[in-house]
């Protein structure tokens, strides 16, 4: 179906709803490349006021990638829940964001419709909206989930702990990671991205990450970010496994490029369930069973030239889509990994990280951010220092931490635990509670939360120098 209108005294036409999309989209390099993005400022606004007239039911009927070769479309199709989407289907895109923006359309009501809110809907809104409004609805937004502690609730941020190394050095690791653990980092996950894909080295990896956490009776949980394929083997094996990671896509074709399908999803996620690791410690008592870590990031289907047309935002969202078939625990986009071929500055990618953690809250999926850069884009720390900041006041889920910020093995910029440290203390935010009472029990912090100095006793110091001595 054309959409057309009427601006700056022409009439502007857009082939479909795809090419609507892609012309409202705010500027960046991957629309660029993929020749998808609006000719100029002008056409870019009339794409907008075009979009704010189309009715939401229009993406239940309008596929944006057909139904019958993309199995991300049979999914968001297939899912979409129509008693929660009944509130908002009279709306028009434009009217569904003073909808978001209302003050009586609250954390309960937006929890309450997300079901019926598709991937192409989220992004679609999120085209028409200023920065400050992406951060007041995603405020708003609030996604729990559990697995040996409880993320996302009201107040809190938590931090993966990234204690990567370059050859996968077992000492090197554990030095990193005591480091994050004496910082307060930790709660999101333990989650190391490995150098190799040999099975007995990410088992090796695994078992020492459990060794800690069970030692030290730390209530977070682990993961070795490997393929999801790498990871089944070790379940069959025996290694004790708590989240099973998977990068993921908007489409079928991307996803394809990373090895996987819907299917080998379900698979993974039922191998891990039936471990019942998300208990306090093997006591019985339960805590969750949100088993899944997924990544993504804008410009993964067009790198794979598997993006099918659609702009690079709106194929993220619906990388969302996935995500949210499976209930993980965290969901966290990379946003300035992929380069500057597809988010060329700090405003492109202080944008895009705003967006798909407006996108993913929506949708109900429990989203982080991995507030980084490549260093050949044009962006520095201060572009993450903003993003963070806007990120942390929007309600982010959590963060990374990296030692100093600059990781060895990937070879990227990220964010440090002094990042975190400085987020929680700005904006009043605590960690995962179980953890937070972990931290004031090992004498890490005080009861407000904030770090206590260490001694040469400190009983965490104390404790961790012995388990790396193996006692």
């Amino acid at each position: 179906m054309a959409y057309q209108h009427t601006f700056g005294g022409e009439r502007w036409q857009f082939a479909d709803l795809r090419d609507l999309l892609a012309k409202a989209t705010p500027l960046r390099s991957g629309d660029a490349l993929a020749g998808v993005a609006a000719a100029s400022a002008v056409e870019r606004m009339a794409a907008r006021m075009a979009l704010a007239e189309v009715p939401l039911k229009a993406f239940l009927n309008e596929a944006l990638i057909p139904y019958e070769s993309d199995e991300v479309t049979r999914l968001i199709l297939d899912t979409h829940d129509a008693a929660a989407f009944a509130p908002i289907a009279h709306l028009t895109v434009g009217d569904f964001r003073n909808w978001l923006l209302a003050h009586s359309t609250d954390s309960a009501v937006l929890a309450a419709v997300a079901p019926g809110i598709t991937p192409e809907m989220a992004a679609a809104v999120s085209k028409l909206m200023r920065n400050q409004d992406l951060i007041a609805v995603a405020r708003k937004c609030r996604v729990v989930t559990r697995f040996r502690n409880t993320l996302g609730l009201p107040g809190r941020l938590a931090v993966r702990l990234q204690p990567n190394h370059p050859t996968d050095d077992l000492r090197g690791i554990a030095a990193s990671m005591v480091d994050g653990l004496l910082y307060g980092a930790g709660d999101a996950v333990i989650g190391v991205n490995p150098a190799t894909d040999s099975i007995a080295a990410l088992t090796g990896l695994v078992q020492m990450l459990d060794d800690v956490i069970e030692r030290l009776q730390i209530p977070t949980q682990s993961c070795v970010l490997t393929h999801v394929t790498n990871t089944v083997q070790m379940i069959e094996h025996g290694a004790p496994v708590d989240l099973v990671f998977q990068s993921i896509a908007g489409t079928e074709a991307a996803n394809a490029g990373f090895g996987i399908s819907l299917a080998l999803l379900r698979e993974a996620r039922e191998a891990a369930l039936s471990l019942r690791r998300g208990t306090d410690f093997g006591d019985g008592v339960g805590i969750g069973d949100n088993v899944m870590y997924f990544e993504t990031g804008q410009g993964s289907a067009l790198s794979a030239n598997a993006h099918h047309g659609v702009d690079q935002q709106t194929c993220e969202a619906r990388a969302y889509g996935v995500a949210r078939a499976f209930a993980p625990l965290l969901t966290n986009t990379v946003v300035g990994f992929i380069g500057p071929e597809y988010l060329y500055d700090g405003k492109q990618i202080i944008r895009a990280g705003l967006e798909d953690h407006f996108c993913g809250k929506l949708l109900g999926v429990p989203l982080g951010c991995d507030v980084c850069y490549t260093n050949h884009a044009e962006a520095d720390s201060d572009d993450m220092d903003t993003l963070m900041t806007l990120l942390g006041t929007a309600g982010l889920t959590f963060i990374m931490g990296v030692p100093g910020a600059d990781d060895i093995m990937l070879n990227y910029q990220s964010t440090s635990f002094h990042d975190a440290l400085y987020l929680r203390e700005v904006l009043g935010l605590r960690c995962a509670p179980e953890f937070a009472a972990w931290l004031e029990r090992m004498q890490i912090t005080d009861a407000s939360g904030r770090l206590l100095p260490a001694s040469a006793h400190h009983p965490a110091l104390t404790q961790l120098r012995q388990w790396r001595l193996g006692a």
